[in-house]
């Protein structure tokens, strides 16, 4: 029994260090556009004033507690791999059963997971 106990607080000890997330994206042009070398090459951009062309975009599903710049190192790698020059308009939102709660002022801030969205374009 004290072994079984052991273990079982071995294993939950071990689990909750690790972090789960799923990277998406969508690839909306019919243009190619070769992959970057490096994730460091896409750059983050609030407001893009060069005329552009979107090429796709990148969903990042993982848990509230990731800060923006574990998600922004995510969505840059996976804009690398679609040829984006530079990622904008990132967005947050909660995921699955969070957003249908019906008391959400309540519930607001209580989600566990998180989708973080981006656009990624490339300059004409």
């Amino acid at each position: 029994m004290k072994r079984n106990i052991l273990t079982l607080l071995a294993l939950t000890a071990v689990t909750c260090g690790c972090s789960i997330y799923h990277v998406n994206s969508e690839d909306v042009s019919t243009d190619y556009y070769p992959s970057k070398r490096l994730a460091s090459d896409v750059v983050y951009l609030e407001d893009v004033n060069k005329a552009h062309t979107v090429i796709g975009y990148v969903t990042v599903n993982t848990e509230r507690r990731w800060t923006i710049d574990d998600v922004l190192d995510k969505m840059k790698r996976e804009a690398a791999i679609l040829g984006g020059d530079a990622i904008t308009s990132i967005s947050t939102n909660a995921t699955g059963t969070w957003q249908r709660l019906p008391a959400q002022d309540v519930f607001g801030n209580a989600y566990v997971r998180a989708n973080f969205s981006c656009t990624v374009v490339v300059f004409n």
